[in-house]
């Protein structure tokens, strides 16, 4: 593709982002004083055409990308984009306004998303397939009875009663809690279990009750999943008839097709920020829309799955940026609030 003709395609799509209107050889004349005739920007328009970036719904309209018109815009012609820095630190400031919690986290991220890419936005909570131990508290009911109160890395908290093998006051369960967080920190379900033999029999006993509750709790599905910005959908033109906006809000509550998604697309071998157009690759029920997906949150500890799904008439750039940002920000948070 000739230098001309990256200007030009990246000009159509731009315009057509915009206006949801074909984009004639005559309006990019006019919009952008090129210095070139409404002739040859139509002929450079027909070899794009014919090379398959462009194409158009009928004999007198204007062009409109293709989705191999949007691929070559978002990795050729697009290059790094950032949200203004007027914007970054509203959405920072926005963030540390709230509670600093998990769910007012997760419900920020998606409407924020969804305001700055216009689009349908959705995070899911962040899981880990092994959990890691990070504090426990033994604390004395009556007798031999006593309640184990173990804390994971990521925040989940888990609570069994233990009979104990003899009675322990209030002070020697302290002490063994102690004792035990210096054994386990960091580690997993199996690591626990390999430390049992350095232990005194109560401990181990208290050992195994930690790492049957890690266990319990290790590979959990991503169960929650939170979204915002549905109506954003409704006003864009090519959603305007009712069943393929039925389709985008199927396809977003059918939580094994959007896991299938994710774990394509989020691959470990793949990082950054990905972007799904149209039907490529295997998912064809998305053939009028796009995904721009992430990965936030700390590898090999907490991890979740964050993204914008809209038209392919999308705004590559601010999602992007956007789901890049946001990404980051829940990253940087996540290792603040848990030390990792």
């Amino acid at each position: 593709m000739t230098a001309r003709q990256q200007a030009i395609l990246g000009l159509v799509v731009g315009e057509y982002t915009a206006t949801a209107t074909p984009v004639s050889s005559k309006a990019i004349v006019e919009a952008y004083g090129l210095g070139i005739s409404s002739a040859t920007v139509r002929n450079e328009m027909a070899r794009l055409e014919e090379s398959g970036y462009l194409t158009h719904p009928h004999t007198s309209a204007g062009r409109v990308p293709t989705d191999k018109g949007y691929r070559y815009f978002v990795e050729r012609l697009l290059g790094e984009t950032e949200l203004p820095l007027a914007e970054r630190r509203m959405i920072r400031h926005q963030f540390h306004q709230v509670r600093p919690e998990m769910d007012q986290w997760l419900k920020l991220s998606a409407s924020v998303l969804a305001q700055a890419a216009q689009s349908v936005a959705w995070i899911t909570a962040p899981s880990s397939t092994q959990r890691l131990f990070k504090h426990l508290e033994l604390i004395s009911i009556r007798d031999s009875l006593a309640l184990v109160v173990s804390v994971l890395q990521g925040g989940t908290v888990k609570q069994r009663v233990l009979t104990l093998a003899r009675s322990l006051s209030q002070e020697e369960l302290s002490r063994m809690a102690t004792h035990l967080n210096e054994h386990f920190d960091g580690l997993t379900a199996d690591g626990v279990i390999d430390q049992l033999v350095r232990l005194a029999p109560l401990e181990a006993q208290v050992g195994e009750l930690v790492a049957e509750m890690m266990r319990r709790s290790d590979g959990r599905a991503r169960s929650e999943v939170y979204r915002d910005g549905l109506l954003n959908i409704l006003q864009q033109p090519e959603f305007a008839e009712g069943q393929s906006a039925r389709q985008v809000f199927g396809l977003l509550e059918e939580s094994s097709f959007l896991e299938a998604i994710l774990a394509d697309a989020l691959a470990p071998t793949r990082g950054g920020v990905q972007v799904i157009i149209g039907g490529e690759g295997p998912w064809e029920e998305l053939n009028d829309c796009s995904l721009v997906l992430s990965r936030y949150g700390v590898s090999s500890h907490a991890t979740g799955d964050l993204g914008v799904l809209g038209p392919t008439r999308m705004p590559y750039g601010r999602a992007i940026s956007a789901v890049r940002y946001v990404s980051n920000l829940m990253s940087e948070l996540i290792h603040e609030l848990y030390g990792y």
